[in-house]
């Protein structure tokens, strides 16, 4: 089967431009031509989410740095599924009734696993709570944006904490910690990457939401504007 170079009528997927390098086409084509399905490949991230909290949660007791490499590559798979499951789906003309419920659902699950599994990694007191409330506020992003669209809006995927900026902000924490910990030498300081990404993460969560939340309010305020105009002009 050949990926179906169709136009997309989901407006509330996100733009991504590793969809046009020819790798990823390739790759989205093999997996076209399986018998596997989109929402399979969806569930798959899950999968993945659930590898990378268990591998850090064994990470708080027994310390192996290669456990933070572990959980920065199912990170990079679990991306991989959302990349995947959509051009299978899309261009590779699979899309299922319940395709949308297996894009998001994953997603909402994944999401709260890595990033609570990230206060597994802390060093400070305060770890576990900042890793409880960024996945809380990483949520709330989500269903911000999912509210938007219910309300007419368009796909709002701004950030500057959205999934993939706090996918790749977990992603460069880990290796900066394994790197810390195979290289002694180096500042004891880095033993907080995970607290402060976390602390970065929580306060750029908040920003987005409310950034998003500007923007539904904006969005419906000019609807209502060009509707009011327009019926001013037929009195």
């Amino acid at each position: 089967m050949n990926l179906k170079n169709q136009p997309e009528s989901e407006a509330n997927r996100r733009p991504l431009a590793v969809r046009d390098v020819a790798l990823t086409k390739r790759i989205a084509v093999w997996l076209s031509r399986k018998n596997i399905t989109p929402n399979q490949i969806s569930l798959m991230s899950i999968g993945f989410a659930v590898i990378g909290f268990a591998a850090l949660l064994w990470y708080q007791h027994a310390s192996h740095a290669v456990l933070l490499l572990l959980a920065a590559a199912c990170i990079q798979f679990r991306l991989l599924c959302n990349l995947f499951d959509g051009m299978v789906a899309v261009e590779g003309g699979k899309k299922t009734p319940a395709g949308e419920l297996f894009n998001d659902v994953p997603d909402r699950i994944a999401d709260p696993l890595f990033i609570i599994a990230a206060g597994f990694a802390t060093h400070s007191a305060f770890g576990m709570t900042l890793a409880w409330s960024s996945a809380l506020i990483a949520v709330l992003t989500a269903y911000v944006r999912v509210l938007g669209v219910s309300m007419g809006c368009p796909a709002d995927f701004r950030g500057p904490m959205a999934k993939q900026h706090r996918m790749a902000l977990l992603t460069g924490s880990f290796i900066l910690l394994f790197v810390s910990r195979v290289f002694h030498w180096l500042p004891n300081i880095l033993s907080y990457t995970l607290d402060t990404a976390l602390a970065i993460m929580l306060i750029g969560t908040v920003i987005t939401t409310w950034r998003r939340l500007t923007g539904i309010y904006r969005f419906k305020a000019r609807e209502h504007s060009a509707e009011t105009a327009g019926d001013t002009k037929h009195d």
